[in-house]
């Protein structure tokens, strides 16, 4: 208001201030857990008192509600100027409360289960089994589905845009009676009735008071939305079908990519749909979905109270909240309360450092790595100039065309660094057509690039990686031949370009390889750590493939997603962190059919101590510059489900120890039964499979306890082995942990200190380096990694 005051004369300024007063926003007014017995109209007669406290008539009490959250989260989402909103944040009972945040999902199959070892056994007489039937690893992938009975009996919940129900993925063929334990509904709405839920899809839910609120009254032209569970736009039907979709043979994207027969993890688990995103007004499908954060919330609380098993949250923001103020976060710890597993994604926004969502200890945070699998054309220079690259466009060139650079080849007006970007209406037609355009990445969208090319009467289109990209070159659904090249790629073309009077290039049509490149490596979109809510806590906690994942998609829209692609496509390819986290969720799905018992926190330590930190040469984990990556790319590394059924030992938590874990970032008064302890313990010691110690200046002893779980092996003994982070020293009190029984549980502190005649040598100050720690039986590796920055 400062500067308010310095341009505007103080009569302009009053008003100004008044309606700045008067502004009405939605706010989501948090309590914690419920106290006492309740029925759900006395809670939300109660939620209503405190409106009424603050409204100026009962009238615009209830008006002013969206949602009245009384399963199992205690709270509501109103209607409130920021001074009704501060006079409720002053009540002793209220936990919090905080604006609502609109979320932009981030975009946040045949291989990828193949991949990592899980392959359902054919059971189909038409389709010929592998010929590597006989090797240990799918032996192994088999036996494990087959003891989670394909996920059977567990129900997985999706957070996301809904479902497109006549996909084969969703079929209920052979499958068996709904759970008797399930709770929840089939809600009808437009172009979705009671038919569209069957013993596969057993339940589905939309939320759109939020979105109205934001955006105003739903209107079907504008959004290019269904006002009902069914998904208008893929995202949601590939993130479900990823995580539990039935097994489809004959699979593929735009006839004939990535052919194969397309599963879920958990093709037998049962599916639950809460569509709380949907698409923004009057823009086009590509610019992704809104979610807010009421929908979320109340989303999650009927999902806690219609009995999932599992949440899959492929939902994300650019911006971090605090976890008082992230609907996701909150409401995933209620799940939690009720053993209720929930993964959600890391985010789309890396490499940049400290980009990450979903960054709460109960939440299992999935970042997104690569296949083996590529799709390969070619590109062929006039100058003889021969490379492969990544295409899956249909369309082909039939002969060599004259090569240009965007960037010379502009209408007049287009800003010097926008020259190279292949904007909407940016190529001048009469210098394109015909042509073969070299288009790079940055601004505006891959899809889109090709469509101005095509606008522009282009012959095909040269997709140049920019150095932040690295070498990852996602393959998207073009509408011009299209080659995708890296940076190396791009100096060699315009150097042809410059020093040739008559350029000419040809693109081959691209086709399905595998086994082409080392993998995993960690894709350049996924977001990085270090965790900037609270750096004692490593996040992401694990990667899973999340590059060029083929899925089932909506009838209601083409493979770009784009208004003017006419194509239909049962099945797409699509990247994102939103993939790979329906991966994890499928694998979760497994492990609660094996271990009906475990919590949360102990199919988190499986899944964390169990994972790969090598590639499938043996080597480290790269990122998309061909460098090392480590754990604030990829957490505790590349999920392997097969092993995470035997991990030996897991580091357990209870809900009461993620209350005691609040108590260290500032949550408090959550639960009316606990209360934080006068001496608070440090966040690093609460109990997670890996450990992270911001700014180390002293040793700092941090503590974990362990719980026997090994499979049939009830006494065993687990030695020490550490590769500690430069810098600092690390070593375990005690080195040998003795079991001699299933469930016992051993404590041990892991002493860190820092290595002071070293540290300048080999370590920047604040700079965060890596190492890991292990416990071995010589039957299980139970692997944990460390971050620790200097102060």
């Amino acid at each position: 208001m400062k500067k308010l005051t310095s341009l505007f004369p103080l009569l302009f300024l009053v008003p100004l201030l008044a309606s700045c007063a008067d502004e009405k926003q939605v706010y989501i007014v948090y309590f914690g857990e419920h106290k006492g017995d309740k029925a759900l109209h006395e809670i939300e007669e109660h939620h209503h008192s405190y409106l009424q406290s603050v409204k100026e008539s009962e009238e615009d009490a209830r008006a002013s509600l969206l949602y009245s959250y009384k399963h199992s989260i205690n709270g509501f989402a109103a209607e409130l100027t920021p001074d009704q909103a501060s006079k409720l944040e002053k009540l002793a009972e209220v936990v919090s409360i905080f604006k609502s945040h609109p979320r932009k999902y981030e975009a946040h199959t045949t291989r990828s289960w193949e991949f990592v070892g899980l392959e359902e056994e054919e059971t189909d007489s038409d389709v010929p089994r592998r010929k590597n039937d006989a090797d240990d690893r799918f032996r192994v992938g088999r036996n494990f589905l087959k003891k989670a009975k394909h996920g059977d009996g567990i129900i997985v919940g999706v957070l996301d845009s809904g479902v497109w129900p006549e996909s084969k993925s969703f079929n209920d063929k052979g499958m068996g009676p709904v759970p008797k334990s399930w709770k929840g509904i089939c809600q009808t709405g437009v172009a979705f009735n009671s038919s569209h839920c069957n013993r596969k899809i057993i339940g589905a839910r939309y939320y759109v008071k939020g979105y109205e609120r934001y955006y105003g009254a739903f209107n079907v032209t504008a959004n290019k939305d269904f006002l009902s569970p069914r998904d208008p736009d893929g995202h949601g039907s590939h993130t479900a079908s990823t995580a539990v979709g039935r097994r489809v043979y004959g699979a593929s994207a735009l006839g004939g990519f990535a052919m194969g027969s397309a599963s879920g993890g958990a093709p037998l688990a049962r599916l639950a749909i809460y569509k709380a995103c949907w698409a923004k007004p009057n823009v086009e499908k590509i610019e992704g979905n809104t979610c807010l954060e009421e929908d979320m919330l109340a989303a999650i609380d009927d999902a806690i109270a219609d009995g999932v098993h599992v949440i899959s949250i492929s939902i994300g923001t650019s911006e971090p909240y605090p976890f008082l103020q992230d609907g996701i976060a909150m409401g995933a710890l209620h799940a939690v309360k009720r053993n209720i597993v929930v993964a959600a994604s890391a985010g789309n926004s890396g490499p940049k450092p400290g980009t990450l969502s979903n960054m709460a200890p109960w939440i299992i945070t999935v970042g997104a790595s690569t296949l083996d699998r590529v799709f390969i054309g070619g590109l062929v220079l006039g100058n003889g100039y021969t490379i492969k690259t990544d295409s899956i466009t249909a369309f082909k060139m039939d002969k060599f065309a004259p090569l240009v650079y965007a960037a010379n080849v502009v209408v007049p007006g287009i800003a010097l660094n926008d020259s190279s970007q292949c904007l909407p209406n940016s190529l001048k037609p009469e210098l394109v057509t015909g042509k073969v355009v070299l288009c790079l990445r940055g601004a505006g969208t891959r899809i889109g690039k090709g469509i101005e090319v095509k606008r522009a009467g282009g012959a095909g289109m040269i997709l140049g990686n920019v150095a932040a990209n690295g070498n990852e070159i996602p393959t998207d659904s073009h509408f011009v031949p299209t080659a995708g090249v890296t940076p190396t790629v791009v100096d060699k073309i315009l150097e042809y370009i410059k020093t040739d009077k008559n350029p000419m290039a040809f693109i081959k049509p691209g086709k399905t390889v595998y086994k082409y490149q080392a993998a995993p490596s960690m894709t350049g979109f996924s977001s990085r750590g270090p965790n900037v809510i609270d750096p004692n806590i490593l996040k992401p906690d694990i990667t899973a493939p999340g590059l060029n994942i083929l899925a089932a998609w909506s009838g209601a829209d083409s493979p770009s997603k784009m208004s003017v692609d006419q194509r239909v496509a049962d099945y797409n390819i699509y990247s994102g962190t939103s993939m790979s986290c329906p991966h994890v969720a499928g694998a979760i799905a497994l492990l609660k059919a094996i271990h009906p018992k475990w919590s949360s926190a102990a199919i988190r330590s499986a899944l964390m101590t169990t994972a790969w930190m090598t590639n499938d040469k043996k080597k480290p984990i790269q990122d998309a510059t061909g460098l090392p990556a480590n754990p604030f790319a990829f957490g505790s590394g590349h999920f392997r489900p097969t092993k995470a059924a035997d991990p030996g030992l897991v580091y357990d938590a209870s809900y009461r120890a993620y209350l005691l874990y609040g108590c260290s970032v500032n949550i408090t008064n959550i639960d009316p039964t606990f209360k934080c302890p006068s001496k608070i313990p440090p966040g690093y010691n609460h109990n997670y499979p890996s450990i992270a110690v911001p700014n180390l200046n002293r040793t700092v002893t941090v503590k974990r306890t362990v719980t026997n779980v090994g499979n049939g092996n009830s006494t065993s003994t687990y030695l020490f082995s550490s590769k500690p982070p430069s810098g600092v020293s690390v070593k375990a009190i005690p080195n040998v942990l003795f079991f001699n029984r299933i469930g016992q549980k051993q404590r041990f502190k892991i002493v860190i200190k820092p290595l002071k005649n070293q540290v300048m040598n080999v370590t920047v100050k604040g700079q965060y380096q890596f190492g890991w720690f292990s416990w071995t039986d010589k039957v299980h590796v139970v692997r944990s990694p460390i971050a620790v920055s200097l102060a």
